[in-house]
């Protein structure tokens, strides 16, 4: 088997997303999922998705039964990454809804003991976030999307972060620790 990689989720939400995916960018062996609305958002923001393609394998929600799901039961992934996320996709999760690509793969995730950090849209109720063309927005998420992210933060294997500098330290000490396992593991062999 080749040695696990780190896959990650956009779902339709725009919450800087330019930062999320130029962090993304950077790292080696990840695969990217893509919700249908992410695929728009991310054209809406100005990204390329064939340029992406490029650097990295793209799945997107085409399927019903959400194919690439079984790469968890294989060991292929040692961390699952939903950045940005919607407040939707999170009510899903919350709800054990696994009825897109993006939800169907947190609940795999979970029963496969993956760890999975999570940055929602909806985070504080008061906060800034991006709009296409470069433009900051304040919004006001619901109460009921407050609920469900602090819901998120109570489950298993899962770390909520909350802003794009979180979750850059969040996924790499992540890969710092895979790496760290990865190295004690090829000693003792």
């Amino acid at each position: 088997m080749n040695k696990p990689r780190l896959a990650w989720a956009i779902t339709g939400s725009g919450h800087y997303i330019e930062e999320c995916l130029n962090f993304l960018l950077t790292l080696d062996e990840v695969d990217l999922y893509l919700s249908q609305a992410a695929e728009e958002v991310i054209k809406m923001y100005g990204f390329n998705l064939n340029e992406i393609r490029e650097r990295m394998p793209v799945y997107r929600d085409k399927a019903a039964s959400s194919p690439p799901v079984g790469h968890f039961y294989k060991g292929y992934y040692h961390t699952f990454v939903m950045a940005p996320v919607t407040s939707n996709t999170v009510a899903k999760c919350v709800l054990g809804i696994a009825d897109s690509l993006v939800s169907n793969l947190y609940a795999q995730a979970g029963k496969c003991r993956v760890p999975s950090i999570v940055y929602p849209c909806d985070i504080a109720p008061e906060m800034e976030t991006t709009a296409p063309g470069h433009k900051t927005v304040m919004v006001y998420p619901r109460k009921i999307d407050l609920e469900g992210t602090d819901k998120l933060r109570s489950f298993e294997y899962t770390e909520v972060v909350e802003s794009v500098d979180d979750l850059i330290t969040a996924v790499t000490n992540r890969l710092a620790f895979v790496k760290l396992n990865e190295l004690a593991l090829s000693s003792h062999s």
